[in-house]
């Protein structure tokens, strides 16, 4: 068999399997959070959200961070006991915001908000 028919042969193998997962994949709710930074995001994102600031906050910006958003790990606490306390950074609308979050086992508390 020549080289130009084997990459012919697993081009088309190639290509039939990603038809095969695009059609049994569609529609699904399949996401790839294998990074720290991604499963720590995903599991605030999957639990009730408190907010325990006093200032006035926007709940829209809130959300986009936290789905968006960067973990900053050097000034985080994840050790934390009983809560891990997680500090998110992003950007909404050209304004900076910096979240403090307080990861426990059933719901997250946002302790800070800072838009700069």
């Amino acid at each position: 068999m020549k080289l130009i028919q084997r990459i012919g042969y697993y081009l088309g193998g190639f290509s039939l399997g990603l038809i095969i997962l695009a059609f049994f994949l569609n529609g699904k709710k399949v996401s790839c959070d294998y990074g720290p930074e991604a499963r720590v995001l995903k599991n605030i994102n999957l639990k009730t959200i408190e907010y325990s600031t006093s200032t006035p906050i926007d709940t829209t910006a809130i959300q986009h961070v936290l789905k968006e958003g960067d973990i900053n790990f050097s000034e985080s606490n994840t050790r934390q006991k009983p809560c891990g306390l997680y500090i998110i950074e992003g950007h909404y609308n050209e304004k900076e915001i910096k979240l403090t979050v307080e990861n426990c086992d059933s719901i997250a508390k946002i302790t800070n908000y800072i838009a700069e």
